[in-house]
């Protein structure tokens, strides 16, 4: 078979298998990502039938790397971050170094070097924010609070790896592994120091660059090529730009091009054609991340299921137990609920492309044996596939524990000060109020036109940070999920006129509107839906007067255009969705 075809077959054999293993994954209502890496392992040299080319998919690889960072700054958010700030920050970090040193400490029980257990432990400790986004998707939590912190949490751990993979080559002698080659030679251990403030400064040069200059040039650029019209244009200029500033970094400023195509990405997101871009460029994202996910399957040996199965156990058991246990007691710690806890380890209860890219990289360092990345893959194999039962198991554990009410009282948020409205809260103020769950964009306007009218309203909000900002500028509110009685009771549901609901799941709503009526039979609910289908849900439900945000919209601009046609008052007075 002459060479020149080896590509052709590679794709045709690598993208057949990932479409058949990927389809049966999501039959099992698994993330397909499973089935890619079971493709690679199909065609990789360590099974029998049909062999892939191992150097070309590598090449593949490192595009698909690229393509998957560019993916993680596009959807980088420096906005949604801060909105959890104080509790994804800490808790990450806290959590990236737990897992990290259990994982070491596996490792040198085994009796393994320190620079091998440091990259095995880093490894483990990253979840994958691919399956992440999927799980959190699937069940509608993606805009809930528990969601925002999951994902802000995901978004510290992939900062923090982007650092990682930034400063591991300048280390890789310190530790043990081999320094890539540059100008010629690798660096030693006596210009190991210069080589890593070198690298530094490198990375906050080509950092200041991007923040600088790529953050306004890029933007002008997609405008211009915009203005033309082409849609190919458009989409060959935001994955030109991807791929040039991730080469230029490695060519101009040293650092990785991971590193490039992330920068990539958050300069692209800041242009007004962000949504765009994701859209007309998801496709090829996601052919060369399904190419990266392959040739990651090609690298794994199915052997080492069989032949070191208590290693793969307690690998597993640091991703889905270790770690689990070690993010949901920082949760509680920062005096977050129960279930939010529960959320959030489960959402880091597996490992992903990080991993994969961590653990390609120490190999190409020496730093681990190809051993060491094999039990990493089978960890990220059995864990993903593992995790929609954490998220399954949710609810059953939290039952099981609220029904046991010393543990309950143990691990809830008993003394908790935002959980109970402050003592300066005048019990005058706590009649006829207007209680209000949730303070998204919807409850923040309502509140303010509100208080505004004099009208008295307290606040129940899950994000504590939140509620802190509401208590420092005077206003009534308390930390909760508002589906728990305490929550409401301590809103004084038994004295309010009406509850305002912001968008939220209908189970939620449902059981929020019982025992509001158990507490306050006669008070009016008035119920936001974020579409028509959920609107019309909700009314069948008979739960509450229900409001549909672009229903409302259309009814008060036909008011105002109306009005402006000379129609009166009471003719053009817009008809609510109720």
């Amino acid at each position: 078979m002459p060479h020149e075809v080896d590509l052709i077959i590679l794709l045709a054999v690598g993208f057949g298998t990932a479409l058949v293993f990927g389809y049966l994954a999501a039959r099992l209502r698994l993330p397909p990502l499973i089935g890619y890496l079971i493709a690679g392992i199909i065609i990789s040299p360590n099974t029998p039938g049909v062999v892939g080319d191992l150097a070309l998919a590598n090449q593949l690889a490192e595009l698909g790397v690229m393509f998957l960072m560019f993916g993680v700054g596009m959807h980088f958010s420096l906005s949604d971050l801060l909105a959890v700030r104080r509790i994804a920050l800490p808790g990450a970090m806290l959590q990236i170094a737990v897992a990290t040193l259990m994982g070491i400490g596996l490792t040198m029980w085994w009796g393994w070097s320190l620079g091998a257990a440091l990259v095995f432990g880093l490894s483990l400790s990253c979840a994958s924010t691919v399956v992440l986004l999927r799980a959190l998707g699937d069940r509608g939590l993606l805009d809930s609070v528990n969601g925002k912190i999951a994902v802000g949490w995901l978004l510290v751990e992939d900062l923090v790896m982007v650092l990682v993979l930034v400063l591991l080559p300048a280390t890789a002698t310190l530790l043990g592994g081999e320094a890539p080659v540059q100008d010629g030679h690798a660096a030693t251990d006596q210009n190991i120091w210069f080589t890593l403030l070198l690298t530094l400064l490198k990375v906050s040069a080509f950092i200041a660059f991007m923040l600088i200059v790529g953050k306004r040039l890029i933007p002008k650029i997609m405008l211009l090529v915009a203005r033309i019209g082409s849609r190919e244009l458009f989409t060959l200029t935001v994955v030109a730009s991807a791929v040039t500033i991730a080469y230029g970094s490695y060519v101009l400023f040293g650092v990785s091009m991971a590193l490039g195509a992330f920068f990539a990405g958050m300069v692209v997101k800041e242009s007004d054609f962000s949504h765009r871009a994701e859209e007309e460029t998801l496709p090829l994202r996601e052919i060369f991340s399904i190419l990266f996910f392959v040739s990651v399957g090609m690298l794994f040996n199915p052997s080492i299921i069989v032949e070191q199965p208590l290693q793969i156990l307690g690998v597993v058991a640091i991703i889905m137990l270790g770690k689990t246990l070690a993010a949901m007691a920082l949760v509680l710690f920062f005096r977050y609920p129960l279930n939010t806890a529960l959320t959030v380890g489960a959402s880091l209860a597996q490992i992903g492309e990080f991993s994969f890219i961590l653990a390609t990289l120490g190999l190409s360092l020496k730093l681990i044996t190809p051993e060491a990345q094999n039990l990493i893959l089978a960890g990220a194999l059995i864990s993903i596939t593992l995790n929609s039962f954490m998220f399954t198991a949710i609810e059953p554990v939290q039952r099981w524990i609220r029904e046991r009410s010393h543990l309950a009282r143990l691990l809830e948020r008993s003394a908790d000060p935002l959980a109970m409205l402050p003592d300066e809260v005048d019990q005058s103020y706590l009649k006829n109020q207007v209680v209000m769950v949730g303070y998204g964009e919807v409850g923040r306007r309502i509140a303010r036109s509100l208080q505004q009218q004099n009208i008295r309203v307290v606040i129940a909000e899950e994000n504590r940070e939140i509620v802190e900002n509401l208590r420092n500028k005077g206003i009534a509110a308390v930390s909760g999920n508002a589906t728990e009685p305490a929550v409401l009771i301590q809103a004084h549901i038994m004295h309010a006129r009406m509850l305002v609901v912001s968008p939220m799941d209908i189970l939620y709503v449902r059981r929020m509107a019982e025992i509001a009526r158990q507490l306050n039979p006669g008070i009016e609910i008035m119920l936001c839906a974020e579409s028509i289908e959920e609107a019309r849900v909700l009314e069948q439900e008979n739960i509450g007067r229900v409001y549909y945000a672009k229903s409302e919209m259309a009814s008060n601009m036909t008011h105002h255009i109306l009005v402006q046609m000379g129609f009166d008052e009471r003719e053009a007075a817009p008809k609510t969705a109720h």
